[in-house]
Parts: structure tokens; C-alpha cells; sequence
């Protein structure tokens, strides 16, 4: 039997885990699945009788060094800052390595060491990073290939409720990480490319800059701009293009009420509030207001933004409790984000029998022959349930694809690396079609970059 080590058993590997045990006797792989807290692990697993879970602390040198050690190909899906230990493990003991998240310094670090002992360590193979790098490369190439000229790429992404579940104002649910979107845009200005001149929307206006867009059968969405639009651009083979934007799907709506907290400093998460655990919903909104002896907060919120009563994003606001004097904060020296991601967890997790959402959508722009050309193309996938989501499905099967792959010889290609070749995108995207997640193309007239942006 071939071994594979999971490391971590969140919310992404179900799907991961399914696909690995559906082809453990076929493949004659043994799934080992490593956690420190291994509940969750057991579940998944079930009585299988080619897998089991342990217990591994990923800081404990001797129970994850033997782990990988017993390893053929070790799979993290640790949160992105502790991959690094198991891959210099990996690099020790020349054991293949994937992960869905993004190459850190630490990470690209050790490519030439991987080169050297011929060893393939995986990375961005999720959903975004991921997916989206396949299927965008998979038509670039194309574009490439009949000798046309790329002059713009755009591309986004959201994870979001699936439209039977859309039941509160705000359009919008946890799918994911809850810190990552009360964060989400921080740390600098967004950066991009509009018909070759460089933009940039710094974070007080980032979510008031917003471009449209419809998908085929679920509407409309509005995108704000991902931090840095140009990281690909090389990547990509994309040094001459004159358009290169890339952002984060939601709701037509969502963006402007977000504003909201981020013009209060509610999104802050530089510094932390005294006495924070005795607050309420309620104080925590009025600590950002002017003092009044008589006004109430409502009264001063509206009035220090401009909102009228009538106003939805009023209502979206009073939706989410953030005047209630009845619910306490609970949390010791929080910031101002971690407040925030407490009151919105109320509103914002997903029910028992909610479903979510998962949506990609690419725009390409190239010239052939002397003529502009569009290309638009989109993805959407539904979840099943709680433990089988879109996110699970979408980050889980390429993952788990990639792995077997790698193990099988299908991909060689050793180092540090991101799925943008043609030996990695080609054969996992013809296999997620059989799963549903497949990008619809077409071609439309040429219509070059969104004037919202100019």
C-alpha cells in the first residue's frame, strides 16, 4: 500500500478525504490522517479499512517527523504559517508535499532543494489560489497558441450562500474564514492595471469602488478589488498586457454597507479595546461616536454617516444587532475586528440546512489577426450540505487530484511550484468536470475595461 499523510482535517477535507478513500483499493493507497484533535478525522474517515487518524501536533518534532517519515506524499491542509515545518521534513526525507495555499518566502525558499532531490512540492492547488490559476492558464495558453496577443485579463472570485439559503439582507454568509473578510483588503492599497496605467484604491475607498457583473442564471454580483491585482503577472506569462484586475465576488449591495465599518474603524485590528469583555453589541457601536447627552447611538450613527432611515443599508445594519444593549462582547482585550467577527457570527453562520456557493468568473481580452476578441467565463458550484460544501469540494478535489497524480508519475515536473503548466491544469481539469466544477465559455464583442475603474 502507497501511504498518504493528511495533516489537518478542517472544514476543506472532506471531499479531499472521500476522493482519496473512493480510490484507496483501486490505487492501493493507505489515507493516514494526522490532527490534533482527531474528532473530526474519526468522523470523516468512518470505519474505512484503509485509513485511520492520529493524533500529531504539528509542533512536536518527533510525532511529525516519524509521521512523514512513514509518508509516500504528505498533504497539509494546516492554516498556511505552519506548512513550512513539514515541508523542510519533507525536503529531509524526500517525500512529496501538496498544499491549496500560497508560496510564502519560507516556501519558494526551499525550490532549489526540492529541485535537488527531485521532489515536487505542490502549492495554490485549492480553489482560489487554485482553480482559478488552472482554468485561467488553460485558456491563455489556448489564446496563445492560435497566435493571439492577451490585452486583458480580469478575474474573481466568491465564496458565498447558495440562493435558497439567501435569507438576510446583507445577501452574504460565512462559507470561510470569518477573520479573512472582517481583514479583507488590509495591509495597503489595491493595486491593478486599466488599459495600461497603474490604479491603485487605498483601503478607505477600496469597498466604493466596485465593477459589475451577471452570471448566467444567478444574477448580479459586484467585485472589489483584491490587494495586489499584478502578483501573476509574470506568473502568467503577462508582462505586456494592458488590463490585469482581479478581485473578490459579492451581492450587489454588500460593498457599500461593508463601508460602514470600515469608515467607523470597526475593521481595525491594530489595537485593542479596554475593557472589551464588559461591553455591549451596543457600547462597542457607540465607542466609535461622538459623545452626546442626549442623543441616542442610532441617532448619532446616522447622522455621523450621512444615512438616511429609509436607507437599506440601515436596515442591513440593524439587522446584524450591533445596537443591542443586551448582548454582551465576552472577549478580553479584543480588537475592533474581533468584535466585529463576533457580532457578525450571530448573524452570519451558516444554519444546519444551509447550503453555500461557490463563483469564479474570468474575463479575457486578446487581439488575432487585428481584431479584439472577449472571452467570458464562469463557474458556479452548489454544496451539498454542512460537511460536503462548494469550498470543501472546490479546494478538497484538486487537491486530492494532484496528489494521486503526483504519486502515479503524472506529474513530474520537480521544485516549488503553482498548477499553471499544462502537466498539471490539463488532467485535474478534465477530472473535476466529472465532479461538476467546470468553467462555461463563450465568446461576446470585444468591450475592454470596466469605465467604473478609469
Amino acid at each position: 500500500m502507497r501511504k498518504v499523510l493528511v495533516i489537518g482535517s478542517g472544514k476543506s477535507t472532506s471531499y479531499l478525504l472521500k476522493y482519496l478513500l473512493d480510490k484507496s483499493s483501486e490505487e492501493q493507497l493507505f489515507i493516514t490522517v494526522g490532527d490534533l484533535h482527531i474528532e473530526n478525522a474519526k468522523k470523516l474517515i468512518g470505519n474505512h479499512d484503509n485509513a485511520k487518524a492520529i493524533k500529531l501536533d504539528v509542533f512536536d518534532e518527533t510525532s511529525r517527523t516519524h509521521a512523514v517519515k512513514e509518508a509516500d506524499i504528505v498533504v497539509s491542509m494546516l492554516p498556511a504559517r505552519f506548512h513550512i515545518e513539514v515541508a523542510k521534513d519533507c525536503i529531509i526525507y524526500k517525500k512529496h508535499m501538496v498544499t491549496a495555499s500560497y508560496v510564502s518566502k519560507e516556501m519558494q525558499a526551499l525550490d532549489d532543494d526540492a529541485k535537488a532531490n527531485n521532489l515536487v512540492l505542490m502549492n495554490e492547488i485549492g480553489v482560489d489560489p487554485g482553480i482559478d490559476h488552472m482554468s485561467a492558464m488553460q485558456v491563455l495558453d489556448n489564446i496563445r497558441d492560435k497566435g493571439g496577443k492577451i490585452i486583458l485579463f480580469e478575474s474573481f472570485t466568491g465564496g458565498l450562500v447558495a440562493p435558497e439559503n439567501d435569507d438576510n439582507l446583507w445577501n452574504y454568509k460565512f462559507t470561510w474564514n470569518p477573520r479573512n473578510v472582517v481583514t479583507a483588503g488590509q495591509g495597503g492599497a489595491a493595486k491593478f492595471l486599466q488599459e495600461g496605467t497603474y490604479k491603485y484604491i487605498p483601503y478607505n475607498r477600496l469597498f466604493r469602488r466596485t465593477e459589475f457583473l451577471e452570471i448566467d442564471n444567478f444574477g448580479r454580483f459586484e467585485v472589489y478589488a483584491n490587494r495586489d491585482s499584478l502578483k501573476y503577472q509574470n506568473v502568467y506569462g503577462l508582462s505586456n498586457i494592458k488590463t490585469l484586475y482581479r478581485g473578490t465576488m459579492r451581492r450587489v449591495g454588500f460593498s457599500r454597507a461593508w463601508n460602514i465599518f470600515v469608515m467607523l474603524g470597526m475593521t481595525d485590528d491594530s489595537y485593542t479595546i479596554d475593557d472589551s469583555e464588559n461591553m455591549s453589541y451596543r457600547d462597542f457601536t457607540n465607542s466609535f461616536l461622538p459623545y452626546s447627552p442626549t442623543d441616542s447611538v442610532e441617532l448619532k450613527l446616522r447622522h455621523e454617516l450621512k444615512i438616511d432611515q429609509d436607507d437599506v443599508v440601515w436596515d442591513k445594519l440593524v439587522e446584524i444587532d450591533i445596537f443591542n444593549p443586551n448582548k454582551p462582547v465576552e472577549l478580553k482585550k479584543a480588537t475592533p475586528a474581533q468584535i466585529l467577527q463576533k457580532i457578525l457570527m450571530d448573524s452570519w453562520t451558516l444554519s444546519k440546512n444551509d447550503k453555500d456557493m461557490i463563483v469564479m468568473y474570468h474575463k479575457f481580452g486578446y487581439e488575432l489577426h487585428g481584431k479584439k476578441h472577449q472571452i467570458d467565463a464562469n463557474m458556479v458550484v452548489l454544496g451539498e450540505d454542512q460537511t460536503y460544501t462548494a469550498m470543501a469540494k472546490t479546494v478538497g478535489l484538486p487537491v486530492a487530484i494532484a496528489t494521486l497524480a503526483i504519486l502515479n508519475g503524472k506529474i513530474t515536473t520537480p521544485g516549488v511550484q503553482i498548477p499553471i503548466t499544462k502537466e498539471v491544469y490539463q488532467p485535474i481539469l478534465k477530472e473535476l468536470e466529472a465532479f461538476g466544477i467546470k468553467f462555461q465559455e463563450k465568446e461576446v464583442p470585444y468591450l475592454g475595461y470596466n469605465p467604473l475603474n478609469n
